[in-house]
């Protein structure tokens, strides 16, 4: 067995369950409700396994949470927080200063970039890349494959904070496996981005994204099709 080895003034509670070959740079917490799976590295002033607080204006529901589970040869960047209910995959990647909040999914070979945030409730699949400051709106869902460039931003709420009717419509994004999205595009609530297709930098997107097509401009519009040979996924009906 490899020993943990942590630097200084790392703070362990009671009830965190920590894997083999695991290492943590200095001042890492790691509350008592993380499990860390073998080979993990975690860089300075990381939190693992934060209990998410809400205002007293906040609609957010907490409840009780499973543990955050880190899974194995996944790196953590400096100061980032993963929250107490999430799953990180295997092997995954999840850079300096982002956010990880409660009860979302990270599949594996993942990779969050620098800054970024994934809020509460949603999937990431397998091999997806959020680079550097992407926002990822509560109750989004991502497939395996996807490509979000730098600051990309996705939204959830069609009655911008307005009537009570927004909380049964809040929806995040789906965007289908090995859809790419370029720097500073928005998703309005609920689209859907259809398998292999593109979005053009800065586009507002404000409807459904065809598969296999290339959207550009305020509001997104079909420009052209996906190119061919940027497929990693066929149409069903090439197969």
């Amino acid at each position: 067995m490899t020993p943990l080895t942590q630097g200084i003034d790392c703070i362990i509670e009671d009830g965190a369950q920590i894997g083999e070959n695991v290492r943590l740079g200095h001042r890492v917490i790691v509350r008592r409700n993380t499990v860390i799976e073998e080979d993990v590295s975690i860089a300075d002033g990381a939190i693992l396994g934060r209990e998410p607080s809400r205002a007293k204006t906040s609609t957010l529901v907490t409840g009780d949470l499973d543990p955050l589970v880190i899974g194995h040869g996944t790196q953590v960047g400096a100061y980032a927080i993963l929250y107490a209910g999430t799953v990180i995959g295997a092997d995954c990647f999840i850079a300096d200063q982002a956010q990880i909040r409660e009860r979302c999914h990270i599949g594996h070979h993942v990779i969050v970039g620098h800054n970024s945030t994934v809020e509460n409730d949603t999937t990431v699949g397998d091999y997806t890349k959020l680079q550097t400051g992407v926002y990822l709106t509560a109750k989004s869902t991502v497939e395996d494959h996807v490509f979000l460039a730098p600051m990309v931003t996705t939204t959830n709420d069609p009655y911008i904070a307005r009537t009570e009717a927004r909380h049964a419509a809040t929806a995040g994004p789906r965007i289908r496996r090995g859809a790419r999205i370029a720097a500073a595009a928005v998703l309005l609530p609920g689209i859907e981005v259809g398998q292999e297709a593109v979005v053009g930098a800065g586009a507002v997107v404000t409807k459904d994204v065809p598969a296999y097509q290339v959207v550009m401009g305020v509001p997104a519009r079909v420009i052209r099709p996906t190119p061919e040979e940027q497929w990693l996924f066929p149409r069903e009906t090439d197969i």
